[in-house]
């Protein structure tokens, strides 16, 4: 996973992006890079490093320019190097690119594009989409969008991309396909990243895109189609990040704070859901599944990495309390293989960014066959959140450490609430001992 950045409108692009990279570097320690178009040329600057390593190499250089897009890397094709280090520039100069994913046919691509001519700086799978791009643009009078759109549909894998055009630079170009990207609306400037946390103090306006989404964007408006022409209309939403979340708060690194925000997160999972006072739990967002949970004939929990080990915390609950046996999947071998899905079965998808590209393919395949699809997620307006039929949201908050703690915990919690509230309705808990539960669960905040 890498962090993309990306920004046009009246301010100066380079503190804006820069700061941005920072809030994303824990999706990518290995390289950082920017672009920006000054109004007469762009220039790009890459560091193998980390971000404080690409601000100094900058220092005293020209970094004006009111457009512009940045980029943290976590290597996959290629060594961590300054030549493999993003932004990607198209062999003419006519395209600059940042990406986020795997470009799975980029051999292919890139073996078609050298017998036309094509030479390569890097060893990048970017690169050669930038050079895609650029051929299909050279072949015909076509707009940069449109050159955008014919490469995306030769691709297979996945992408987040924010691509610059120097033939016309009044605009960007963003597309996704299992990499989220974000677009934050403001008064004549737009701002791009892979979640919000770089533009929060900016606008609290955003633009989730989905996949198979192209965004042309420029200071007088945003315009939305699918990779097959077809016009979307942007769905404008409130992004709800507190802007000290993205701060350190004084503690000497994220993991450290965030280790410390676990009694708030977990209380805010559950404020409102478990009323102790009438001896309750209710999960709002599972009322209209409450029949089909009730008769499960067995759940399914998918996940990846830590939301996995929440599911087989899920697990213990669901069987202990509930008594509907369970079955703890990693989302990507789930996806791959061939697995037996009923129309009686539930499927939980846990995801903390509500992204992770592998559950919403498990999400799909689970959909398929009529199986009822749940999500526990924690960014409002996400894919995951979009896709299954209900679920509930953590409220554990922005996760910046990369070894997981308070988005663990909340999603335990939220299983826990879960496995309870389908025990008592299925009258698999006695009444003490469901008011015994409540009390317990509520004092877990004060006893961390």
């Amino acid at each position: 996973m890498c962090g993309i950045v990306g920004y046009i409108g009246g301010q100066n692009a380079y503190p804006i992006i820069i700061n941005g990279l920072k809030r994303l570097e824990y999706r990518g320690y290995d390289s950082a890079g920017i672009a920006l178009y000054n109004g007469k040329s762009t220039s790009v600057y890459k560091k193998y490093g980390k971000v404080s390593d690409l601000e100094n190499s900058v220092a005293g250089l020209d970094t004006s320019g009111c457009l512009g897009i940045g980029h943290t890397r976590w290597a996959t094709h290629g060594e961590p190097n300054d030549k493999n280090a993003h932004p990607h520039m198209s062999m003419h100069g006519k395209f600059v690119i940042v990406h986020n994913g795997i470009i799975e046919n980029y051999s292919n691509l890139k073996k078609r594009l050298t017998t036309r001519g094509y030479t390569f700086k890097s060893e990048t799978d970017s690169e050669v989409l930038a050079d895609l791009i650029e051929y299909i643009y050279e072949l015909s009078p076509i707009s940069p969008d449109d050159a955008v759109q014919l490469a995306l549909r030769k691709v297979q894998g996945a992408y987040g991309i924010v691509v610059m055009c120097t033939d016309h630079p009044d605009r960007l170009i963003a597309a996704r396909k299992s990499s989220p990207l974000v677009i934050g609306i403001g008064d004549k400037e737009y701002f791009i990243g892979s979640d919000a946390s770089p533009f929060v103090e900016y606008t609290d306006q955003v633009v989730y895109l989905d996949n198979d989404q192209i965004a042309v964007i420029s200071r007088e408006g945003l315009n939305i189609k699918s990779i097959n022409n077809a016009v979307v209309t942007p769905e404008i939403k409130k992004v709800d990040i507190d802007f000290d979340e993205i701060e350190k708060g004084g503690f000497s690194h994220f993991m450290l704070k965030e280790i410390y925000e676990q009694p708030r997160s977990i209380t805010d999972t559950m404020r409102g859901r478990v009323l102790s006072e009438v001896d309750k739990i209710t999960l709002g967002g599972l009322i209209d599944v409450m029949p089909r949970l009730m008769n499960a004939r067995r759940i399914i929990i998918v996940g990846c990495g830590t939301s996995w080990h929440a599911g087989l915390m899920g697990e213990y609950l669901f069987e202990e309390y509930a008594r509907i046996p369970v079955e703890v999947e990693y989302a990507s071998e789930f996806r791959y293989r061939n697995p037996i899905i009923n129309q009686e079965d539930v499927v939980i998808a846990i995801s903390q960014s509500g992204e992770t590209a592998d559950t919403l393919a498990a999400i799909q395949l689970a959909k398929k066959y009529g199986a009822c699809v749940l999500g526990i997620c924690n960014v409002v307006g996400s894919s995951i959140a979009r896709e299954t039929d209900a679920g509930v949201y953590t409220h554990a908050g922005v996760e910046i450490g990369v070894a997981s703690t308070k988005a663990f915990t909340a999603q335990v919690s939220v299983l826990a609430m879960m496995a309870l509230m389908i025990g008592r309705a299925k009258y698999n808990i006695k009444s003490a001992d469901y008011h015994q539960l409540i009390r317990e669960l509520m004092s877990i905040p004060e006893k961390i």
